[in-house]
């Protein structure tokens, strides 16, 4: 098992998710020996996990039954054990896109937090690229240095625990892309463009407040970074409902008019038919979370 590769079989060590419903799953780490309560009862690792294909339908000891998912990043972001405010999918989702990650990328992140958003990014850098992550807090660092071996992710990041602001990422011209949570953004963005590499690459700040964002906007300008930009990702939920449409009256057809001599039919009823639409909502509450972009032009 590892969270940026599929394995078929859940082996001793994984972790695994137990899925027993859309709103209700927990991470396990699969011990021989060990066992998981559940509201359906009691999952023994040893006979009910160890050895079964991830994804199976589990029956625990009451009757009632779970499955057993393949860890994902994005699964991950809504089990993990929250130390601090975490990134989630739709955010992450953008953060990818927009600083143009692939394979083999080289990134530099600040702060590691709980491992959200690293997760997804060493997903995505995998297998040839690598993450330098940066926390403040000691054992912050630590405790998430402990999953990324315990997921089997540790040789695609190097966990640094530094001020970023002061001390920077400890790594230069190296970076492709740059991502900072932090609370003053602004007094690293010296640090981020030294550790990018000489032609270019993206750097991404996520701040919850507006005034927080033209701060770092204004040091990123200052610095020579170009297209910069500032998005908030919202979640539209809409409500689907089912509604009835008459069927348009167009008129008889030319080759049905009505002859000097023919019978007078009477107007035929026009059916409706019924179709899905959706409403979006008048108001959509934000999330008070704003992303800024910017691209480090080539030296």
């Amino acid at each position: 098992m590892s969270f940026v590769e599929y394995s078929d079989c859940i082996r001793d060590g994984d972790v695994a998710i137990v899925y027993l419903g859309h709103e209700s799953m927990t991470p396990v780490k699969v011990k021989q020996g060990a066992q998981t309560q559940t509201r359906y009862g009691v999952i023994r690792h040893s006979t009910d996990l160890i050895g079964r294909r991830y994804g199976s339908k589990v029956t625990c000891s009451k009757g009632g039954w779970v499955y057993v998912l393949h860890p994902t990043p994005e699964l991950w972001t809504v089990n993990l054990p929250h130390r601090t405010q975490i990134l989630y999918t739709t955010d992450i989702a953008t953060i990818t896109m927009m600083l143009e990650l692939k394979p083999g990328s080289v990134v530099c992140e600040s702060g590691t937090g709980s491992g959200s958003l690293s997760h997804a990014i060493l997903r995505t850098i995998a297998p040839t690229g690598h993450l330098h992550t940066v926390e403040f807090h000691q054992q912050r660092s630590e405790k998430v240095l402990e999953e990324f071996v315990e997921h089997r992710v540790d040789h695609l990041v190097t966990v640094r625990n530094q001020d970023v602001c002061k001390d920077g990422f400890g790594v230069s011209g190296v970076a492709d892309a740059v991502f900072l949570d932090i609370p003053s953004p602004w007094e690293a963005i010296k640090h981020a463009k030294a550790a990018m590499k000489k032609h270019g690459g993206r750097v991404c700040s996520f701040s919850p407040c507006i005034e927080q964002v033209q701060k770092t906007c204004l040091a990123l300008s200052d610095h020579g970074f170009e297209e910069i930009n500032t998005l908030e990702v919202l979640l539209r939920v809409h409500d689907v409902r089912t509604i009835s449409l008459p069927q348009p009256d167009f008129g008889p057809e030319p080759s049905a008019q009505i002859q000097p001599d023919s019978t007078v039919k009477p107007p035929q009823k026009h059916t409706s038919i019924a179709v899905k639409t959706t409403t979006p909502p008048r108001e959509i509450p934000g999330h008070t979370g704003y992303l800024t972009f910017a691209t480090k032009p080539r030296t």
